[in-house]
């Protein structure tokens, strides 16, 4: 199963844009959700996610969830190819 990504955003965040296309090019679904025209998702964000900087990409697998704040693709791209990994299935 794919990890479940939420993509906290803003308008004019140059950060958000790369984050955008390096999911993209990754080919994962995302939801993306603007702190600006959602006040539940800005809350959300500084509260339960403990950042106040955008982007924050939230990844949810195999029931635990960690948090990237700041364009920073290298974890990301790590916590992506574990969960691809844990979906192999290899004969017995």
């Amino acid at each position: 199963m794919s990890p479940r990504i939420l993509f906290f955003t803003q308008p004019g965040c140059m950060s958000c844009e790369l984050m955008r296309v390096f999911l993209e090019a990754q080919q994962v679904a995302f939801e993306e959700r603007d702190i600006v025209a959602d006040s539940d998702a800005r809350r959300a964000m500084l509260e339960k996610y403990g950042s106040n900087e955008t982007p924050t990409v939230v990844v949810f697998s195999g029931g635990s969830e960690e948090v990237i704040v700041g364009f920073d693709p290298e974890p990301l791209e790590h916590l992506l190819q574990a969960a691809a990994s844990s979906d192999t299935v290899t004969e017995s």
